[in-house]
């Protein structure tokens, strides 16, 4: 009976929150620096204005970027992005793997709703300790890169330090509540999803909670999760990038206001302009981070 007992529960084995953390930000190192070209495209898309004849297609920018300025303009912010994107994915995991704990039925699995409201405490988490400020860097960075005369041009490895300075504390946070909106939707539906479909996969194949999904599978899931995040955040992702922009200061009031001068002045489809490119990245971002953080883990147990 003792031996069908520990079997019973093996399934609510918990993750240990430091690996958690580890396993995190590793991926999270690794799919901010293979995805970064298409965070680029995204943040440029939405930073053109409306009079601008410049290309919408993501492809052709970046093909563009490359051609006239070198591929080394594509980097452009993405030392802050990587560092943020780092400290975003272990805080994000190890938030997300401690509200789970509270949050799964004896048998260590957790429904659709309570997966949700988990990756929506997670996304809350990541925003103020991680992307708000590594966000306002990299849009200045590339809001700066793209005028015709560069403040940060030539100074390297100090640039990121250079806008740190110069946009002080409170201009790090200027986004907080679109940049909070965009990574609370965004986990709520990423991890929600993603939770949602393993669980259901699990339990038509009989697999004990504990027990990961294949690598294919887990990418393929992972990758089907950040489809979806993408069309459903995507309003939201403009509007912060929008109050991220160098010149942004005085324009908006807040928020909404942001919202409603975006959707007056230049219509409903321009807060999914960048969508595409922010769909390549999602779709490999997904793919790769689940699939890493569940390898590390396996790893590190």
């Amino acid at each position: 009976m003792s031996a069908t007992t520990t079997t019973k529960q093996q399934p609510q084995t918990k993750i240990d929150p430091l690996k958690s953390f580890l396993a995190g930000g590793l991926a999270g190192a690794i799919e901010g620096m293979t995805t970064y070209p298409f965070e680029f495209a995204k943040t440029r898309l939405q930073l053109i204005s409306k009079s601008s004849t410049t290309s919408r297609n993501p492809l052709v920018l970046i093909y563009n970027v490359a051609k006239t300025q070198g591929v080394s303009a594509l980097y452009v912010g993405m030392p802050a992005f990587v560092v943020g994107n780092t400290v975003k994915a272990s805080v994000r995991f190890l938030g997300y793997d401690s509200i789970k704990k509270l949050l799964v039925d004896s048998e260590g699995k957790l429904s659709g709703p309570r997966g949700v409201i988990a990756g929506l405490g997670a996304g809350l988490l990541e925003s103020v300790l991680a992307v708000t400020p590594s966000e306002a860097i990299k849009t200045a960075m590339i809001d700066d890169k793209q005028s015709s005369n560069p403040k940060y041009a030539g100074k390297g490895k100090f640039t990121s330090i250079s806008v740190v300075r110069d946009l002080g504390l409170r201009k790090l946070y200027a986004g907080l509540i679109p940049v909070s909106l965009r990574q609370a939707s965004n986990q709520a539906v990423r991890l929600g999803c993603y939770n949602h479909i393993k669980t259901t996969i699990q339990s038509i194949s009989n697999t004990p909670a504990s027990q990961p999904l294949s690598s294919g599978l887990t990418f393929i899931v992972g990758a089907f999760a950040g489809i979806v995040t993408v069309y459903t955040t995507m309003p939201i992702d403009t509007v912060k990038t929008r109050m991220q922009a160098l010149g942004a200061e005085g324009k908006y009031k807040n928020t909404l206001d942001c919202f409603c001068k975006i959707y007056k002045e230049e219509g409903l489809k321009v807060f999914w302009k960048g969508a595409t490119p922010r769909l390549g990245r999602l779709v490999l971002s997904g793919g790769i981070v689940f699939t890493i953080y569940e390898k590390v883990l396996q790893v590190l147990a």
